[in-house]
């Protein structure tokens, strides 16, 4: 492809001498989990993102602008780049080839000691090294020095020392590697997973070009994005309408050049707040100093404007909270010497930062209002209306905590509640309707199953502020059920429940019902989706029975197969219109009994891809909400439990 261009530039420093080695490589296969978080789907995607981390920290040493990802046919993995390629040369104490002591080594790489990288994405420098151990088989090829080189693995151990193979016209390096079953829980690799990782890395990177592609079905796409995190604010703003014609964006240099600050955001119609924070391509879920920097430079900024331009009056002072309402924002920095703190290691803890993006949005933003008067105007009155909503928020909040506290009978007078006081063993169903709602409380186990009807679709909170959504009955009962409070004063540690289970006919108006709940639990109780709480009930589609005997179908596919199976002669079909049509004992047996259910559980693998989504469902725009229901949700992910 005539877009390949090889980037073959020879760095004298960056060679074998500048790989340094730390540990060995036992420890991973004993305890995978240290090195990569987890061995299920997550884990197992996190293979290829350490990968490619060690592609995109060559091209932030500006070596390298290609990079392809291809998942073969046989379900392994191939990395591509055309950067320097991994030294080759023998390294003088350990008496073994640089490449060798990559993949076998822990803590081996150029990422130790600033000889190799200035900049690097990775945490840890273990990368190689633990795709390699954590593989049933593993291929490198390297092309540099005009030779092409090649080295296998299996299970981390060297088959034969690395050889030239041929010679090469460019310089790069590619990992080819099938992941060990005896491992993971699956070696199944998800391609919109892969996609969305790859695009965000794309987006960071402006300019580099990433190439994905799946053999199994016979896809393929490019990732290049020239406007950077620019067309990220955008892409995330894309179904909202902008306060600002264009995101805002702000390029600088830390002091001292300790390291260089990308931000980008824009304001929209909406009530919430998404910052993404990133160091050196790593999301930093958990912020730090760099958004925090962002923040107070921000509200600082609004406060000083709506002073100084009579706006605001000398005694009014606009909150955090208030000033970020309806924002979205991209924050890059990339340094030398990240630190990372935390509960997961994604919090940024470099002091430097903050003051360094305090300045950095001060002087950019800072020029923006006074240039652009009337945005700055709107932008304060909005923020003006955000504080008094919140307010009005805050009281609807401590009233209902007065009446709860009054109230020794709190609990909605809808609620069917279950006996077992232990949250962890306790399950909360959300009924479409009175009707379905009686049946389910006949049919449930009352010891561990509690019952919460729902009359109709709930509001849209996507187009309401807070204050508004707390005036809704039918979202009061839920956060009174559920216990553990809402938006930013929700707290886990009093969530009654373990399992809500959102339990809708399996038909359009269903499924609408269904986003409705989803979109309010994702914005103002964001925790019960990241960490796992939320399901969606399976009720069966069909209900088949020949003879005495009785089948349930939950599918189009799986009734046509069983058909197959049983034949036609002597089957009656009865198409579920709704749960009402059931009877509490077959509600019990198909929907809600442990044993025999299917859950879909609700997972927020991706906030960017799942913010957008409820962005186009809840938007202005009814055809493609139309065509999304249609096809059912793709947020969820079958889960028998």
């Amino acid at each position: 492809m005539d877009e390949k261009v090889s980037i073959s530039k020879v760095d004298a420093d960056y060679g074998s001498d500048q790989i340094q080695v730390l540990e060995g490589l036992d420890p991973v296969r004993k305890r995978p989990g240290m090195y990569i978080g987890s061995t299920d789907t997550r884990g197992l995607h996190h293979l290829i993102t350490e990968i490619v981390d060690n592609s995109i920290d060559e091209a932030l040493a500006g070596y390298c602008n290609y990079i392809t990802v291809e998942i073969l046919k046989d379900g392994s993995c191939q990395v591509t780049d055309n950067g320097r390629g991994i030294p080759t040369g023998i390294h003088k104490t350990e008496k073994k080839s640089a490449v060798e002591l990559v993949l076998t080594k822990l803590h081996a790489g150029g990422k130790f000691g600033g000889g190799g990288y200035k900049i690097s994405g990775g945490l840890h420098g273990v990368g190689l090294s633990v795709v390699n151990a954590l593989s049933e088989w593993l291929e490198v090829d390297v092309w540099q020095n005009g030779k092409h080189y090649k080295q296998t693995y299996n299970r981390g151990i060297p088959q034969r020392e690395l050889a030239v193979v041929g010679d090469a016209d460019h310089t790069g390096t590619r990992i080819t590697f099938m992941p060990d079953a005896e491992i993971f829980e699956t070696t199944t690799f998800d391609y919109d997973v892969i996609k969305n990782r790859l695009r965000e890395v794309a987006f960071l990177n402006k300019g580099i070009k990433i190439e994905l592609s799946d053999q199994r079905h016979d896809k393929k796409e490019l990732l290049h994005y020239e406007g950077g995190i620019v067309e990220f604010v955008e892409q995330l703003n894309q179904n909202k309408t902008t306060l600002f014609p264009k995101p805002i964006y702000i390029d600088a240099i830390a002091p001292k050049g300790e390291g260089e600050i990308e931000i980008a955001f824009q304001y929209n119609d909406t009530y919430n707040e998404i910052i993404h924070g990133y160091a050196n391509n790593i999301n930093t879920e958990e912020g730090g100093t760099h958004v925090d920097g962002f923040k107070k430079a921000l509200t600082k900024l609004i406060n000083d404007y709506g002073h100084s331009a009579k706006i605001m009056k000398e005694n009014e002072k606009l909150s955090g909270e208030d000033v970020r309402e309806g924002l979205t924002a991209v924050i890059s920095v990339k340094l030398q010497e990240p630190q990372f703190e935390g509960q997961t290691k994604t919090k940024l803890g470099n002091s430097f930062m903050s003051a360094a993006v305090a300045k950095a949005v001060t002087e950019g933003f800072g020029t923006y209002l006074e240039e652009n008067p009337n945005d700055a105007k709107e932008l304060i009155m909005r923020s003006i209306t955000a504080q008094r909503a919140r307010e009005a928020a805050r009281l609807a909040r401590e009233n209902a905590r007065r009446k709860t506290a009054m109230d020794s009978m709190a609990l909605p007078g809808k609620l069917a509640d279950c006996q077992e006081a232990d949250p962890s063993k306790c399950e909360i169903y959300i009924v479409e309707g009175d009707s379905a709602g009686g049946t389910a409380k006949t049919g449930r186990d009352r010891r561990f199953q509690a019952i919460l009807p729902l009359r109709g679709k709930i509001l849209n909170v996507e187009k309401a502020r807070l204050n508004r959504v707390l005036e809704s009955a039918e979202i009061k009962n839920m956060i009174t059920a559920f216990g553990a409070g809402v938006g930013s004063e929700f707290d886990e540690s009093k969530l009654r429940y373990h399992k809500i289970i959102c339990m809708t006919d399996a038909d359009v108006d269903g499924a609408h019902i269904r986003i409705l709940l989803l979109t309010f639990f994702f914005r103002y109780m964001r925790p019960l989706i990241e960490k796992g709480y939320v399901y969606s009930a399976m009720p069966p589609l069909y209900r088949i029975t020949k003879g005495k005997q009785v089948y349930y179908c939950y599918s189009e596919e799986e009734k046509d197969k069983l058909t197959e199976e049983i034949g036609t002669k002597g089957v009656e079909f009865q198409r579920y219109k709704g749960l009402g049509e059931m009877d509490a004992e077959q509600l019990w047996t198909t929907t809600m009994s442990p044993e025999h259910r299917t859950l879909m559980k609700i997972s927020m693998k991706d906030a960017i891809e799942a913010d957008a989504t409820f962005s186009l469902l809840m938007g202005e725009d009814a055809d493609p909400r139309r065509q999304f229901i249609a096809d059912n949700a793709h947020l969820v992910t079958n889960l028998d439990i």
